[in-house]
């Protein structure tokens, strides 16, 4: 997807199946399963979904993925493959300039680092990494509620090795480029958006998951204050429909890139940007 002299690659590092309960929390099955149908274990198929930014000067990876630190057990409750290969592995790492990590949890930066005689190492050595002060902080906290969610090894070492930066609010990561404060799913999460000769791109993050959850309440399981998800999800879709952005989603198997259009019936819809 070109937006304007900025070229916009998706990476869907690997498909997995999680929780269809999870994913839609109070939404009725009947409502949510007609979008997203569930196996017989009631998950939905989900992805692993990276964008690789190139502005003709920088390359920005939002996102790394999966990872290769999840136990056999994790991969077969996902319906993942026994061995993933890195995220690093499928594009040239020495290629990346930096690493935009929305929020911490595992299921977007587990490819921060790869596993090397039992150390975790920067998976992309030359790139500088990016990610939220204040959520570096909560992680640490590992609170009951969303403790597990945060695996040290993808972070840590790279605040150690002083490749990753830590910031305080928006952050505009080159010319264009912005990680902006969207919370709801939780305190501290940010969405990316790439602007250039009047184009927009968006990425979404967990803010909206899917193409599926663009309808306002229909909030995940895992959102640490749906309340302010919904509110956040008003403003941003409302910017993103009147303005016309091309957006990504952090977890859609199938939607690549979609446009947000307003909705009579559900507020917003999400049509895919390829559909003619």
């Amino acid at each position: 997807m070109l937006i304007g002299d900025f070229e916009i690659t998706l990476i869907r590092h690997s498909v997995y199946w999680w929780d269809g309960g999870a994913m839609f929390g109070v939404v009725p099955k009947t409502l949510w399963s007609r979008m997203m149908p569930a196996d017989d274990l009631n998950r939905v198929e989900m992805g692993f979904n990276c964008y690789l930014i190139r502005t003709g000067e920088q390359t920005i990876l939002i996102e790394t993925g999966l990872g290769d630190k999840r136990d056999a057990r994790a991969r077969e409750r996902m319906r993942v493959p026994a061995v993933t290969e890195p995220l690093a592995s499928l594009i040239d790492p020495d290629s990346v300039d930096i690493v935009v990590n929305s929020h911490l949890h595992w299921d977007h930066c587990s490819g921060n680092t790869v596993m090397r005689n039992g150390r975790a190492e920067p998976a992309f050595p030359r790139a500088r990494y990016i990610a939220s002060r204040r959520e570096w902080e909560h992680a640490h906290e590992r609170l009951i509620r969303d403790g597990v969610s945060y695996l040290d090894e993808n972070y840590d070492p790279l605040v150690e090795l002083g490749q990753m930066t830590l910031v305080d609010g928006d952050f505009e990561v080159v010319p264009g480029v912005w990680m902006r404060h969207a919370p709801g799913h939780n305190r501290d999460m940010m969405v990316v958006t790439a602007e250039s000769r009047g184009q927009t791109f968006c990425f979404l993050s967990d803010l909206v998951p899917t193409a599926a959850h663009v309808r306002p309440s229909w909030v995940t399981a895992f959102d640490l204050y749906p309340l302010q998800t919904i509110e956040t999800k008003l403003d941003w879709l409302a910017k993103a429909a009147d303005q016309n952005w091309i957006c990504g989603f952090g977890h859609d198997p199938a939607v690549d890139f979609a446009r947000i259009t307003r909705d009579a019936k559900t507020q917003f819809a999400a049509l895919n940007a390829f559909s003619p």
